[in-house]
């Protein structure tokens, strides 16, 4: 079985799943892919038009292109590209591949798009408050504990060639995450296109991204979960034509110690878990890599500074925070003209 950031599937991308919503029982010409990649599960639908069979051997195709994404990014995977690098205790020039470069160059783009709240090298920071692989430690780590930690963690520490990573601390360590997913759901979409299909939908762990029209010639329908943590409920059904969309939220995986609670988003300015109300952060944009960077990033931000950053950059955005009379919601001006809100 293929492992691929699982840690960071469960803690982000199923508190903030979106799922598909059905519109229509009618039969459509449609071609359903499952499979497993990424430590969980992709679905693929693309439409078939008059007289076309399925394309032989896609499925094939495209799960070879996300074994090799695996075999790039994972940290599952002590032989992979990444954990080579993190196993790399030099600064100077690692080689990566151009689609690790790609992911690495996004993530550094948007973390200083986010005044580096967005940060792929925070993993030893999750870990130190208990939300990686090690277990959650008794008491909360010290002032003392994590500046140490931060001495070897920031998005300033990692930097591009053109050819390769370097690192400006020996010991960082890159994650991706909370950006390679989304890039494994550009890559599938372009496999598509490779085969002239331009009705479908890709989604791996949550992400998603979508084109044209269903079957049955209506639109792809996404529900945004609602942040509670006592049931599945839907917030929202959204139509966001060919776009990609993600969510993410922090109302289901914390914990709690003498009456404080933990939320496992860290935010790496403070190196502290987040204590603000906003619970859920939705983005759509072309890019799956994109919006799943960047829907991380604003929930990290908190409410002002998220819809702060949306205004500015005109993001198409969907915020949620609680309230002390329930929840409050925020779309921002360029969400309203891209999505269609269905209920």
């Amino acid at each position: 079985m293929i492992r691929f950031f699982a840690r960071i599937l469960l803690a982000v991308v199923a508190i903030g799943i979106l799922i598909l919503a059905s519109c229509s029982e009618k039969p459509s010409p449609v071609v359903h892919l499952q499979g497993q990649t990424m430590g969980t599960t992709y679905n693929i639908k693309y439409v078939l038009n008059e007289g076309e069979e399925a394309i032989e051997g896609l499925q094939a195709q495209i799960d070879e292109r996300l074994v090799a994404i695996n075999k790039m990014m994972s940290t599952y995977d002590a032989t992979s590209e990444l954990s080579r690098f993190n196993q790399y205790r030099y600064t100077d020039n690692f080689e990566v591949s151009s689609d690790t470069l790609k992911v690495v160059n996004e993530a550094l783009r948007l973390a200083k798009l986010s005044d580096g709240v967005l940060d792929v090298t925070v993993g030893p920071l999750v870990n130190l408050w208990g939300f990686g692989p090690n277990k959650r430690p008794e008491v909360s780590p010290t002032p003392a504990q994590i500046a140490q930690v931060r001495e070897y963690v920031g998005y300033d520490k990692l930097a591009t060639t053109a050819s390769g990573l370097k690192k400006r601390n020996p010991m960082l360590y890159v994650d991706l995450s909370t950006i390679a997913k989304g890039f494994g759901v550009d890559e599938v979409a372009a496999i598509l296109e490779q085969h002239n299909l331009q009705n479908y939908l890709v989604e791996i762990g949550g992400e998603m991204r979508v084109k044209g029209e269903r079957g049955d010639g209506s639109e792809w329908l996404i529900a945004i979960e609602k942040p509670i943590t006592t049931e599945r409920a839907i917030q929202k059904v959204v139509s966001i034509g060919t776009n990609a969309v993600a969510t993410s939220g922090d109302y289901r995986n914390y914990y709690e110690q003498d009456g404080v609670r933990y939320s496992h988003l860290i935010d790496p300015t403070t190196g502290k878990p987040i204590t603000h109300n906003l619970v859920s952060a939705t983005v759509v944009h072309p890019s799956s890599m994109t919006s799943d960077g960047l829907a991380t990033a604003l929930n990290v931000m908190g409410w002002d500074r998220a819809k702060a950053l949306a205004q500015q950059q005109q993001l198409a955005v969907f915020l949620i925070r609680r309230t002390e009379d329930g929840f409050e919601e925020y779309a921002s001006p360029e969400f309203d003209k891209l999505v269609d809100v269905k209920d």
